[in-house]
């Protein structure tokens, strides 16, 4: 396994002490965190500035965290009992929010036949102004869907494919990208290309090199994580996107972690796709997703499924709108809530969205900065490369403990919880098979769970190895 400089020596870490609407006020429009210019400009600008992290880690000046607005805790249910730092993984919903698709719920059922026949596509019209705003793109152009899994999988189901057709994809794609793509691989001959990125990563140029050097005559699309799922790395999506264009080749830009956590505009990065997720980071409620497609794909975009009303005559009614927006009995309480964690979530702070994100990204670099002397290990990754959660390598354990049953991906996981009732997911990188763990930051937190989290992992690490 390829570890962070300070473990790599001894193969252990050095020994250290231990429509339905909520109350607040919506942004739908967030800037990108400096004003005056774009994400990728702003993440080039930063990691430039960083050099290489040094061999040996130097003793380290912690920044210090962002203020915790009182009593902002209290606007979620998590368990004060837990250390949670793992906002990533499945979100957590405001108060507001789930009073919000309550309400939504109430209305289907006093009259589920009016709900399903007139109400529905009216309703998710409103969704999809709020959310195109926040991602600004026309909302003619966006379905709603239930996860991000089902919208990628969908899109790849879109395509004729031929014998020796290319997808190039990176080794950081969450799994469900690779596993449906062996499935085409099989029934079509469809050919996984995958562009190796670097963990540890020094500069965004680095990313955009592996990819676009794999790039082929035969390359039909190209599916780009905009913020990579295990190891938490903002990819620099705009120049690739940019000569993928050029060239005439199709993106798929997997934004499931994006918005919310970084300024999304689709717009300006002119994808060919653009899947996002609703219930991370805008923290809406748990099957709540969408997706973007170009227009002139969509004539020819079909769902998996057709419901019953997919050969209904709507010459008002585009069919690309008519077959996502109904498909069949389902609750669509968690689509027709995602204003109300818009506007949930944009109020929590003085600024809105902008605030938001630009105060989860400062309190995620305090906590790396903790996690980093506690552990003895230098950040994988600059911060410019780096939103509201980050990813750290930690060593293996003794191969008689590589096989502890777990009830979660690793045993570490279990005994984090277990013991000291911190929630945050340890896991491996799936080409590398590097040991990695992954810490959210979310304005509920506070850099004492930090300190707190930190000092049980590196203890727990410690155990493995006496």
């Amino acid at each position: 396994m390829n570890r962070s400089p300070a473990v790599a020596e001894t193969g252990l870490l050095p020994k250290r002490p231990i429509e339905v609407l909520g109350p607040e006020r919506v942004h739908p429009h967030p800037e990108p965190l400096d004003p005056t210019s774009t994400p990728d400009q702003e993440t080039e600008m930063l990691s430039a500035s960083l050099a290489t992290p040094p061999t040996t880690p130097a003793p380290r000046t912690r920044r210090p965290a962002p203020i915790l607005r009182a009593n902002i805790q209290h606007h979620w249910v998590l368990d004060p009992g837990l250390t949670f730092i793992n906002h990533a993984q499945y979100g957590a919903c405001t108060k507001g929010v789930l009073r919000a698709q309550s309400q939504v719920r109430d209305r289907i059922e006093r009259d589920p036949v009016r709900f399903f026949k007139v109400d529905l596509e009216p309703l998710m019209d409103g969704v999809r102004e709020k959310v195109a705003s926040f991602v600004h793109c026309n909302p003619a152009d966006l379905l709603m869907v239930r996860n991000a899994t089902h919208a990628l999988c969908t899109i790849f189901r879109a395509y004729r494919w031929n014998p020796g057709d290319e997808v190039l994809i990176t080794d950081h794609d969450y799994a469900c990208v690779p596993n449906e793509l062996e499935r085409l691989s099989r029934e079509f001959g469809v050919v996984v290309v995958r562009a190796p990125v670097p963990f540890p990563v020094t500069s965004p140029q680095q990313v955009t090199q592996h990819v676009l050097e794999r790039v082929t005559k035969r390359t039909r699309l190209v599916c780009l994580s905009h913020i990579t799922s295990a190891s938490s790395l903002i990819l620099p999506v705009a120049p690739i996107i940019r000569e993928l264009n050029a060239a005439g080749i199709d993106s798929l830009l997997d934004g499931a972690h994006s918005p919310g956590q970084i300024p999304v505009d689709i717009r300006a990065l002119q994808p060919t796709y653009f899947v996002g997720s609703g219930h991370k980071w805008m923290s809406g409620p748990k099957g709540s997703a969408f997706a973007y497609v170009r227009p002139d794909k969509q004539p020819t975009f079909r769902p998996l499924a057709l419901s019953a009303r997919a050969s209904k005559v709507r010459p008002e009614r585009a069919l690309f709108l008519r077959d996502f927006d109904y498909q069949g009995t389902d609750d669509y309480s968690p689509i027709l809530s995602l204003p109300a964690a818009i506007e949930s979530m944009g109020g929590l702070l003085p600024g809105g969205w902008p605030a938001l994100m630009r105060h989860n990204h400062d309190l995620a670099m305090a906590a790396r900065d903790v996690f980093c002397d506690v552990l003895g290990c230098e950040p994988p990754a600059p911060e410019g490369l780096t939103g509201s959660m980050f990813t750290l390598l930690i060593p293996d354990p003794p191969e008689h403990l590589m096989n502890r049953p777990t009830c979660y991906d690793d045993a570490l996981q279990d005994v984090l919880y277990e013991r000291y009732r911190v929630i945050a997911p340890v896991w491996r990188l799936a080409i590398t098979n590097q040991r990695v763990i992954r810490i959210s930051a979310q304005v509920y937190n506070t850099i004492e769970q930090y300190d707190l989290a930190a000092r049980a992992l590196r203890t727990e690490l410690d155990n493995e190895h006496r």
